[in-house]
């Protein structure tokens, strides 16, 4: 019976960027044949395994559903086995995972800097298309690059904002993240790499 089991998959992860979430896991190694694989999710509403669309597959990863993925708050489970021929592994089974309190929120992308002699006007998208209840604001950083002084902070809720109050022909760095407030929690996102421009001249 032991040697007609197949070893089970190991390194099962929910992986979420942005409410994109699949699950991952490593490949089962075996002598020969190809290994498939099947995957079930259950909703703590509803707590009955059910097949998604990942039954036999070959590949190593699991998208989420369209529908589990719109809800957010949705606690939900997976497991998932093995499968050459008539042999299966045991089924491995992951944490409970909620998006709004697991996925990782990324940092805004900035689509332009326009730079003045006292200020610089930022415009950015924000990472994930917010959904109703959602409230977002963005955490700047910035400093003056050669002094090395101390960050100043900013929080706005535009997409669209100034950094006011600067030194002319002087190089300034920023960083931004998003902070995500719902109704239910709220989640500090990455921060984006630092950006430098140089104010210009009054």
């Amino acid at each position: 019976e032991s040697s007609l089991r197949l070893p089970a998959p190991k390194d099962v992860v929910v992986y979420s960027y942005n409410f994109c979430s699949s699950l991952r896991w490593s490949p089962v190694e075996v002598e020969r044949g190809l290994v498939l694989y099947t995957v079930h999710l259950k909703t703590a509403a509803f707590n009955q395994w059910e097949e998604i669309n990942c039954t036999r597959i070959a590949r190593t990863q699991c998208s989420f559903p369209e529908a589990v993925e719109a809800r957010r708050f949705w606690t939900v489970v997976l497991r998932v086995r093995a499968e050459l021929g008539h042999r299966a592994s045991d089924w491995v089974q992951t944490d409970p995972f909620v998006a709004g309190r697991d996925t990782t929120i990324g940092p805004p992308i900035v689509n332009s800097v326009t730079v003045s002699s006292d200020s610089l006007l930022v415009n950015v998208t924000p990472p994930f298309g917010p959904e109703a209840g959602d409230s977002l604001r963005y955490h700047v950083s910035y400093w003056e690059n050669a002094t090395g002084t101390a960050k100043k902070e900013t929080k706005m809720s535009n997409t669209l904002f100034k950094i006011k109050n600067l030194k002319q022909l002087t190089l300034y760095c920023f960083t931004i993240q998003v902070e995500l407030m719902h109704t239910e929690s709220q989640r500090l996102g990455l921060q984006s790499v630092p950006r430098c421009y140089r104010t210009t001249i009054s």
